[in-house]
């Protein structure tokens, strides 16, 4: 018994982490977060600043990542928070704020990635958090998740094309009913 009990637990655990990670992977950094961090690469300020980072000692760098990173996630949390104690658009608007600074620290790592690896134990907890991300992939819940995911946009793609393109059917029966209770309503 004790042995169902743990399996289940660890079932809900796997499925609790598979769809958090896709959810904010497809969500937060494949459609929000992902444009903004190129488009903080491309700005020629940042190139600079890039080429100036390359002298910066390891010890400073690793200061400015972990204050912008305890910001960052602290903010997440807040919003989280806000979010849960039923301020849901405040929470959204708190949580899309960071979405900037977070951009900004993901390209400083990316750019001083060699230095911050210098320190043993952000190197440890780097790789840990890779091999957490690697075990998730390997999961047979997450290819399953992830299959469904890409068959459900899919569906959706083919279904905005049959019913939402251009002169269909199902459009031009919506534009006729809404124009129909326009003028009964100005009657």
């Amino acid at each position: 018994m004790y042995e169902t009990i743990k399996n289940r637990f660890m079932l809900f655990l796997q499925f609790f982490l598979v769809i958090t990670y896709i959810l904010f992977e497809e969500l937060i950094w494949e459609r929000v977060a992902k444009p903004v961090y190129e488009t903080i690469h491309a700005l020629k300020l940042l190139q600079r600043l890039e080429s100036k980072l390359a002298h910066v000692s390891p010890s400073f760098i690793l200061i400015i990542f972990v204050v912008l990173f305890v910001i960052v996630e602290a903010f997440g949390i807040y919003a989280g928070v806000v979010f849960v104690s039923g301020q849901v658009l405040l929470g959204v608007i708190l949580y899309m704020a960071k979405i900037p600074v977070a951009a900004f620290t993901f390209w400083l790592f990316r750019v001083t990635e060699d230095k911050l690896m210098q320190f043993g134990w952000f190197k440890w907890g780097y790789e840990g958090v890779m091999r957490a991300i690697d075990w998730l992939h390997s999961c047979e819940m997450y290819k399953k998740t992830v299959a469904y995911v890409v068959q459900a946009k899919m569906d959706i793609r083919r279904w905005k094309e049959t019913y939402l393109a251009g002169r269909s059917p199902f459009i031009e029966k919506i534009k006729y009913l809404y124009r129909r209770v326009k003028e009964r309503l100005k009657n």
